[in-house]
């Protein structure tokens, strides 16, 4: 193994020119003088509108909110998180991870509380005194800075890579076996297909996520008290038709070759159909169909930087104005939630973005029942267990902290913040965001060289995983980890299953 020093420059995208720019092998890789001179245009009025001009019409809003602590520590975090997401997409690097981080973060933790506090309304009822929210806003700022420390020295830490001498058997970075990436498409059309099936058919699919769920109930996966069955259930229907998608659609978008192979494009195109059949957005959770939609341009676009901010800057714009309407199939006609807006702003207090006012009933639950030591998070990790075995298994930190705030609906978020303070406090946040942050970086990088034509090809795992993984954070950020943990675990089953360390000569071909 010899330690290889990469630059800010050696991590960038190459241009299509190849590899690496005029300085050879080991130079900087060349920037176009066009993107440079409109990167240098937009940067001002992006970092304006994000850090500036979005705040400043959100706090001019009418509205009931006290201009307490609570309002200028969210007002900090807004500007904070504008800045960081403004630095991702005008950077010379596709962060993924982290810009999908950042976007999360500056909406709904940021913009979304931020018009609660002003308004004076909120999507979920605040129990504990206006002190736990102060607590709460304060404590994600905090992770934040965490989180940007762990990627700090994530940049500080060189990249590891094997020499062509060191590699043997076992060299090189994960592909996917081209024996076993077939073995996944079978797998995807079989698990697809019962799945399918044991709904009753494709129309179910097409009908409201209500329905959906209705009809997993009557299946007879679901016990009582457990749905581990449910979630085997839709993840494997939905995961591996995903991963097969995804890989397939990388294979098309960077290889000639494939391109001119009728199997392949016939493969392609049937994995399409079956993943509008399975993931699409009328029977899936709007998170969910983000992750799809997310991971799938990352998968077919994976070295241009415009796609990168294009889907930072309209991520943006779509969660704000178009993401709150996007529930209209979640219920069968008749038991729609109906959306009556007088302000753009309405329905980021009455509708999804509870994210920061659950962090603050979750320190007034912990106040009063104590911090669980790692118990949530065990549960998480061994969400595959049955209550039946376990018969005190934790459930959903959300859902916990609902019954204990005595609500009937208890479908509630819990952010990741959230589930590292009910088990370790403050600290424990801490270190946590910090190591999301370094894996983060880490990864970014990571992907930068897998993605580029000196990387392992069209079938690179790290190509396929970290667009997945950046689409899920979504999922994974807003939490609850129990619910979020199950399909992630299917997706680094299928991942780990088809990978091999292998050097094959024949998947650098173009």
């Amino acid at each position: 193994m010899t330690s290889v020093h990469t630059s800010a420059h050696e991590q960038a995208a190459p241009t299509v020119a190849g590899p690496r720019g005029p300085g050879g092998p080991g130079g900087p890789p060349e920037r176009p003088i066009a993107w440079s001179m409109l990167s240098r245009a937009l940067s001002v009025p992006l970092i304006l509108g994000l850090v500036c001009f979005l705040p400043a019409v959100i706090a001019a809003q009418p509205g009931s909110g006290v201009r307490d602590t609570a309002y200028w520590l969210q007002l900090v975090l807004t500007c904070y998180a504008g800045a960081r997401l403004a630095t991702m997409i005008l950077s010379t690097r596709r962060r993924l991870l982290q810009g999908v981080f950042w976007m999360f973060v500056y909406i709904a933790m940021g913009v979304a509380p931020f018009a609660q506090v002003v308004i004076g309304q909120t999507p979920t009822p605040m129990v504990g005194p206006r002190q736990d929210l102060v607590t709460a806003i304060a404590m994600v700022l905090v992770g934040c800075a965490a989180y940007d420390l762990g990627a700090l020295l994530a940049s500080r830490r060189p990249l590891r890579r094997r020499t062509p001498s060191a590699r043997g058997a076992a060299g090189g970075p994960a592909v996917a076996h081209p024996l076993r990436l077939r073995l996944l498409v079978l797998l995807a059309f079989t698990a697809s297909a019962f799945y399918v099936l044991k709904l009753g058919g494709p129309s179910v699919f097409f009908a409201s996520r209500q329905e959906i769920n209705e009809t997993v109930a009557a299946s007879g996966v679901v016990t009582e008290g457990s749905n581990v069955g449910s979630a085997f259930l839709k993840g494997f229907g939905q995961v591996p038709a995903l991963l097969a998608l995804l890989f397939y659609t990388r294979r098309l978008a960077t290889s000639y070759r494939a391109r001119r192979r009728p199997s392949t494009v016939l493969v392609w195109v049937a994995l399409a159909a079956l993943n509008l059949l399975v993931n699409n957005p009328i029977s899936n959770a709007r998170y969910w169909f983000l992750t799809v939609v997310v991971a799938f341009v990352f998968a077919a676009f994976p070295s241009s930087a415009a796609v990168y901010r294009t889907v930072l800057t309209t991520g943006v714009v779509g969660a704000l104005v178009l993401f709150p309407y996007a529930d209209r199939f979640r219920y069968e006609e008749g038991s729609q939630r109906s959306v009556q807006s007088a302000s753009v702003f309405d329905p980021l207090v009455t509708k999804d973005y509870d994210q920061m006012v659950m962090f603050a009933n979750t320190i007034s639950w912990v106040d009063t029942r104590g911090h669980t030591y790692g118990r949530q998070l065990a549960g998480s990790g061994l969400f595959f267990v049955p209550r039946a075995v376990w018969s005190g298994k934790p459930e959903d930190t959300g859902v916990r902290v609902g019954q204990w705030m005595g609500l009937r609906m208890t479908n509630l978020s819990a952010p990741l913040w959230t589930e590292f303070w009910v088990d370790l406090g403050a600290a424990g946040m801490i270190g946590g965001m910090s190591l999301i942050g370094y894996a983060s970086a880490r990864t970014d990088r990571r992907y930068a060289l897998a993605v580029t034509r000196a990387g392992p090809g069209p079938g690179s795992v790290l190509a396929i995983a970290a667009p997945l993984i950046a689409g899920y954070t979504f999922i994974l950020l807003r939490g609850p980890l129990l619910q979020a943990a199950g399909k992630l675990a299917i997706a680094a089953l299928c991942l780990v299953a088809i990978s091999t360390y292998r050097e094959r000569r024949a998947g650098r071909r173009r």
